[in-house]
């Protein structure tokens, strides 16, 4: 795999994610993933964290792309979880392509997200158990049946933007959980994943302290879909 990395110093290293890449092992991914190419590139990194997830301080799903960031050190690892466990200092962007535009075009979702009861495998909102979950959505650009949207989110629930999108009628294009594939199998173009980029990522500097805002180019998928 080669890295595309977009800052790294002495305590952080801050990654453009491809889709179609786990962020770190789990039992039907165990190799290949993002955490193990960074601990080949920094050896330090193995004793950050715990065993099976070195320098992981936050995640974005398998076929999500984008900014993410890890901790090199163990004060830079211990300051980051803090900080996204409670959402302090940090400020998440993505872009997706939705079948439709939400109404009004901007907007705010304030729910609960949890698990099914019978449904491990997914999220929904307003179950019992859920933890809160704020979205806030605008409509860039509407193409034909689609529309390329921002989500901002204060929380960071599993899959959160896909399941609040989905709850606003409007879907994440390619979505094999949350989706329409009725409608993704209609498409001019054929889908390789759910079109879902973190665009942006603000946080402050474990150490330094220093607000720092880091942005990767959307890829293709999303610009031209």
């Amino acid at each position: 795999m080669k890295l595309d990395v977009i800052y790294e110093d002495d305590d952080i290293v801050v990654v453009n994610k491809p889709a179609g890449v786990y962020v770190h092992p789990s039992p039907r991914h165990e190799k290949g993933t993002l955490s193990d190419e960074l601990v080949r590139r920094f050896p330090q990194m193995r004793d950050v964290g715990s065993v099976e997830r070195p320098g992981v301080v936050h995640r974005l799903d398998a076929d999500t792309s984008g900014v993410i960031v890890f901790a090199k050190t163990r004060r830079a690892y211990l300051k980051l979880r803090q900080s996204f466990e409670s959402h302090k200092g940090i400020r998440k962007t993505y872009l997706a392509v939705l079948h439709g535009a939400p109404k009004p075009p901007a907007g705010t979702l304030n729910t609960t997200i949890g698990r099914k009861p019978w449904d491990a495998k997914r999220m929904a909102v307003n179950v019992p158990d859920g933890k809160p979950a704020v979205t806030h959505w605008t409509v860039l650009e509407k193409r034909g049946g689609l529309a390329i949207v921002e989500f901002v989110i204060e929380t960071g629930r599993m899959h959160q933007i896909r399941v609040h999108a989905a709850h606003l009628g409007h879907p994440v294009v390619g979505d094999p959980l949350y989706g329409d594939q009725s409608k993704d199998r209609h498409l001019p173009f054929k889908v390789q994943r759910h079109l879902l980029h973190a665009v942006q990522l603000k946080f402050d500097h474990p150490v330094t302290g220093k607000t720092m805002c880091f942005a990767a180019r959307p890829p293709d998928d999303i610009i031209f879909a």
